[in-house]
């Protein structure tokens, strides 16, 4: 495959300031490849690092949701992989070592000395580490997926969110089928999270957000959500309660961003015994209103989520090769790559009269 010497890139240079550039393509190792990017999801988190929240080094190429063809591949990396030139595959967030004592107990996604795609900067070789690009350097530690080529890539690359769905809201706190599932936050996440309880048969599954989220409750009841509960107009407890005659939510689910409350909710929602995974970043807020007691005299069992495991990276890929979830209602746009800064502020719900829920960046070749 033909390749140009440069890659056209935005490059995040200040807090909210993304900069077309042209970075040299390198030459490669026999265990790392080229990545020719043909999709790029936008992630809630790509807002936070755009504001500079996450005080990521700079400059640096944003994304970390790339799906591409493989454009140029050492013979080792092919081997490691099983892959070569021409096969499309969706890259993994995390570079873990695959050596330290956390990588070695199964939990590569917490790696001692992890660095994640998108968040290494230009200054280290070959600066081509983020999918907000027509290229991308692909490590010798990345874990990669093949997926069917013949999906419109907009689809294809929801291998990412609908893998936390699965590892968030069904592996980590082990929903068996017939639980009562609530999820709080209708984002791509919360809607992922939808898909992926239903694939595994969840009984009751119960979607909260804010009167502005008519549009996603509508995507989540069509996904297989039974109830959906404004929580500005509604009270939360109260109507779960009500839709499981008071025993609460076996699972509670947590991916609603920045805001504190869905936290001190949790520990009302949830059954005796049951199971919050908190998976929605606060920005290290405190938590108002949060009694630890209720922890202690229900057992709750309490997990923090961050990252996505290859179980669940497969199973979203292998749900979305089906073809059994029209998986595409939740997609709502697709931006030229030098639009990113428009992608992320219409994620954010900056832009009037527009707002996304899934979208992707497609790069220009």
């Amino acid at each position: 495959m033909q390749i140009p010497k440069t890659s056209f890139a935005m490059v995040q240079t200040a807090k909210r300031e993304l900069t077309p550039m042209d970075i040299d393509i390198p030459d490669i190792d026999e265990d790392s490849a080229i990545l020719k990017l043909q999709a790029c999801g936008i992630c809630g988190s790509d807002y936070e690092q755009f504001e500079d929240v996450l005080r990521t080094p700079m400059p640096v190429i944003p994304g970390h949701e790339p799906l591409g063809t493989i454009a140029r591949i050492g013979d080792s990396a092919a081997q490691r992989w099983g892959v070569d030139v021409g096969d499309r595959v969706a890259v993994e967030t995390m570079l873990s070592c695959h050596h330290c004592d956390t990588c070695l107990d199964g939990r590569y996604h917490l790696c001692d000395q992890r660095k994640i795609y998108s968040y290494v900067p230009l200054s280290e070789w070959p600066g081509l580490w983020g999918g907000y690009a027509q290229y991308m350097f692909v490590h010798k530690n990345s874990v990669v997926h093949k997926v069917d080529p013949t999906l419109p890539a907009s689809l294809a690359v929801m291998f990412n969110p609908l893998g936390a769905g699965f590892r968030w809201a069904v592996e980590m706190p082990q929903t068996q089928p017939g639980d009562t599932v609530v999820i709080l936050g209708p984002g791509q996440r919360g809607l992922a999270s939808v898909v992926a309880c239903r694939e595994v048969g969840a009984g009751d599954i119960i979607v909260t957000g804010l009167a502005a989220d008519a549009d996603k409750f509508a995507v989540a009841k069509s996904f297989g959500a039974d109830h959906c509960i404004d929580v500005e107009n509604e009270d939360t407890v109260r109507r779960v309660k009500e839709i499981t005659g008071g025993r609460g939510a076996d699972v509670v689910v947590d991916v609603s961003a920045y805001a504190t409350q869905p936290v001190v909710d949790a520990m009302r929602l949830v059954k005796t015994g049951g199971t919050v995974v908190l998976a929605g970043v606060k920005g290290f807020k405190p938590v108002e209103g949060f009694i630890s007691d209720f922890v202690v005299t229900k057992e709750i069992n309490v997990m923090g989520a961050i990252g996505v495991t290859s179980r669940a990276y497969r199973s979203a890929i292998r749900l979305i090769e089906s073809g059994k979830v029209d998986l595409m209602q939740m997609h709502t746009h697709d931006f030229d790559l030098s639009d990113a800064a428009l992608a992320i502020r219409t994620l954010a719900r900056e832009i009037a009269d527009d707002a996304s829920i899934h979208s992707c960046l497609i790069p220009e070749h």
